[in-house]
């Protein structure tokens, strides 16, 4: 299930609305709300371990492997690495969908794209920072 879906199920589950979740998390009620509607997701990992803390569970239990890599981007590389890894977890989550990958190896196949992803990322800053130098020479 992804974010929203936990997020939802878990606080039904245990009775609480929005208001008393959103306070035992330390966020306002809109921001749970935008949460809860799939409008927002959290853009670093502590905003979700406090949501999982007032829910009694952990983080990872709270996202979904994807997702866990968009907020480690955004945590990375701001908006733009978000967007960009939430679409690469698209297109390959597409590629997997035949179901034929155990959950164990979708979620290896996952994190090496995301290493990959950054690798590149930097490899891609050191050469532009060669071409600006090469630039101004």
């Amino acid at each position: 299930m992804s974010f929203k879906d936990n997020l939802r199920a878990r606080r039904e589950g245990l009775g609480i609305t929005q208001v008393e979740l959103a306070k035992a998390a330390g966020i306002t009620t809109r921001t749970l709300y935008n949460y809860e509607s799939g409008e927002r997701r959290p853009s670093n990992i502590e905003v979700v371990q406090k949501i999982a803390n007032a829910l009694g569970m952990t983080a990872e239990e709270l996202l979904s492997s994807g997702e866990a890599l968009v907020v480690e981007a955004h945590e990375r590389g701001g908006a733009k690495a978000a967007r960009d890894v939430d679409a690469l977890v698209g297109e390959i989550t597409g590629l997997f969908a035949g179901g034929k990958l155990s959950d164990d190896a979708l979620d290896g196949a996952m994190r090496a794209l995301n290493e990959a992803y950054w690798i590149a990322k930097d490899k891609n800053k050191k050469y532009a920072r060669s071409n600006r130098s090469a630039d101004n020479e």
